[in-house]
């Protein structure tokens, strides 16, 4: 598989997966179950390509429209696990590559959307692991125990005290059952502090109240 370590390596345009909900983000992976007719074929046409590249994106509601636009910004991930189920269907791994922003969509003969998009604004995504020497783990974890309790989930708090600073951001920020637009907030936050003070933000206003009556049920 090619190992990208420049912007120069990345492709100019990729196949776009609009999935509300499912964040990706730079060296995080992300599981997905794939077994629409149009997906699969998306699946099969990115692993003939070097870069083995599947931009994922978060589709916007646009009022009065059955049309579903897309966030300017989603983050591409490379085909790292792939396993067929015996009824045709597909599980793969998608490791984080890089953000990008999508510059316009790609018209053409495949069932799956695809966009052009520009890399410039994310070269630190191809860096190295980024750090947060202002994260006081103690209290987030505190405050994260306080959030789970509220909502019933359970997590291996061991596998959380031990992760690197970026793995535990990026974990619970792909992992909290937050909004699609609360998703995409993390996912453009431009650092690793930033993130980790949006996460915070978000978890206290759930525990004030603050989630829908929808997502309570």
């Amino acid at each position: 598989m090619t190992d990208m370590k420049k912007l120069a390596d990345l492709p100019e345009v990729i196949p776009i997966f609009p999935l509300p909900g499912a964040l990706l983000l730079p060296r995080a992976r992300l599981p997905l179950h794939i077994f629409e007719p149009r997906y699969l074929a998306m699946l099969e046409d990115a692993m003939k390509t070097p870069a083995r590249l599947i931009g994922m994106i978060q589709p916007r509601e646009v009022p009065g429209s059955a049309e579903k636009r897309l966030h300017s910004i989603g983050c591409a991930g490379r085909l790292t696990g792939f396993s067929e189920t015996e009824d045709g269907r597909y599980m793969i791994t998608l490791t984080g590559a890089s953000r990008f922003r999508v510059v316009e969509e790609v018209s053409g003969f495949t069932p799956y959307r695809r966009a052009r998009v520009d890399w410039s604004d994310f070269g630190r995504d191809l860096g190295p692991v980024e750090t947060d020497p202002g994260l006081q783990r103690t209290g987030l974890l505190d405050l994260l125990g306080r959030y789970f309790a509220a909502r019933k989930l359970s997590t291996d708090w061991s596998s959380l005290n031990d992760a690197e600073d970026e793995l535990l951001i990026n974990a619970l920020s792909m992992l909290c059952p937050f909004d699609a637009e609360d998703k995409q907030a993390l996912l453009e936050a431009p650092s690793l502090p930033t993130r980790r003070e949006t996460l915070i933000t978000l978890i206290e206003f759930s525990l004030r109240g603050g989630l829908s009556e929808d997502f309570l049920q």
